[in-house]
Formats: C-alpha cells, structure tokens, sequence
C-alpha cells in the first residue's frame, strides 16, 4: 500500500481535527495541507511502523506546535494584531488534548503518542480543557434538530455546562424564524431536518441576520470534509457523546 493510500481515509477526519483546533476553516486545511506537504517532502516524517491513523495526527500535532511556536516569537508590531491577541488565538494544549480523546475517539495511550506524552499526564490534561469549559461565560444556544430525543440529549449537554437553550425548532423555516428572534450566543445545527430542508441553508439564513459560532452535526462527516469549498468549521458526527458536544462548544466559544 501506498503512503497516500495509507492516509487518504484519514484526512476528512483531519481537517475536523484541524479546523476545530484552530477554529477556522481555513487555518485548519492550511495546516493539513503543511502536513501533507511535509510528507511529500520527506517520507520519513510519516512513521511507517506507526498505525497510519496515529502516524499522520502525530506528525499534524508537530506541525501545529511549529506553527505556535513561531507565531509566538514574532514581535507584536509584526502585523496589525498584537502579540495578545495572537496568543489569544491559540488552542491551549489541554483543549487539543480533550479534541484528541472526544471528537476524534483517541483513547489515551493513543493521543500520549500524538503528543509525545504519558497517559497519566493526558488525563490531567482532559481534566483541565473540562474544567475550563465549566467556567466560561455562559450564552443562550439555539437547537436546530428534528429528532426529539437527540434533542434532548443536546438540550441536557447544553445546560449542565450552564449554558440556556433559548429555542429549539425541526424544520428550516422554523429555525430561521425564531433563532434571529431571539439572536443566540451558539447555534447547534443538524444537517438534515424534518422537512427534507437543509440546516446548513437555515444557518446560511440566520447569519445573515445575526452573527454567532455553530456547530454543525451529522451521521455523514465526510461529505462536508473535503477541503474544496466553504465548509463548516465545527463538525459533529452522529451517534455522539456528551463529551464531544462540551468539547465542540468550548472551542466554539473560546473562539468567539
């Protein structure tokens, strides 16, 4: 097998990865792209002894840090943002850590390998994201989704981190009506609704009119993975856990 076929199953679910991580579509592909440009440039940066999955988020992870490091040591007078501000746009270590073990499934031997720690210390970390994501300002959410009991399930992960659901609707036209209404902090979007409508199109909608972060959720991640068009920057694949939706919104908002 290749090394591209090694790793090409894997990149939809990197650049959610990537994208979550840096809270933008496109500093996430960007960092993708690097990543496959260091493979292309020395083959041996891809571990092949490693599990390709692991091998290619363990070389993602260098090329993020390389990335911090030098935004970190440019003078603050280097572009129009300060250096405050710069270093406010970076994911803390323990949030990538609660991304590795939540959204992307890592266990925690796994993202110890990522990251080239101990799992001990990977637990710490998860503990510390959680932690921080408790404490953040808490904001009115707005549920786009048709299923009632997944719903539900949103509805009860949104408000044990204290945030208030300030509506819910099932349908595009719904939504649209209510969530600009009531003009929410977060915005939480299946892809596909009870009338066949589109959420992507009810969001589409509602930004519009009012501006806030989203996180998108659906049982087809890799249609709206591929780097090749406007694509959401927060992705959740169906079934998922609780721990997934906290981690999502605390990235969400921390970027927001």
């Amino acid at each position: 097998m290749s090394q591209a076929e090694r790793i090409a199953p894997h990149l939809p679910y990197l650049r959610r990865f990537g994208r979550a991580l840096t809270g933008s579509q496109k500093s996430g592909d960007a960092c993708v792209r690097n990543t496959l440009e260091a493979v292309i440039e020395d083959k041996s940066t891809l571990d092949p002894g490693m599990d390709a999955r692991l091998a290619l988020y363990r070389l993602f992870h260098v090329v993020w840090s390389t990335s911090v490091a030098m935004m970190e040591d440019q003078p603050a007078d280097h572009d129009a943002a300060t250096g405050a501000e710069r270093l406010r746009q970076i994911t803390p270590l323990s949030r990538a850590t609660l991304l590795l073990t939540t959204m992307e499934g890592f266990s925690e031997r796994e993202a110890a390998i990522i990251l080239n720690s101990e799992p001990d210390q990977i637990r710490t970390l998860v503990q510390e994201a959680l932690q921080e994501i408790q404490s953040m300002t808490r904001t009115d959410v707005f549920i786009i989704e048709d299923e009632p009991i997944i719903a539900i399930d949103l509805k009860n992960t949104v408000e044990s981190l204290g945030h208030n659901v300030t509506g819910m609707a099932r349908t595009r036209t719904e939504a649209v009506g209510s969530a600009i209404e009531k003009a929410p902090g977060l915005i939480l979007a299946d892809i596909q609704l009870a009338d066949d409508s589109s959420g992507i199109d009810a969001v589409n909608d509602i930004l519009e009119a009012h501006q806030c972060p989203v996180i998108f959720i659906t049982a087809f991640p890799e249609r709206l993975l591929t780097g090749e068009r406007p694509e959401p920057t927060y992705l959740i694949t169906k079934p998922f856990r609780p721990e997934t939706v906290k981690a999502a919104i605390g990235q969400a908002l921390f970027f927001a």
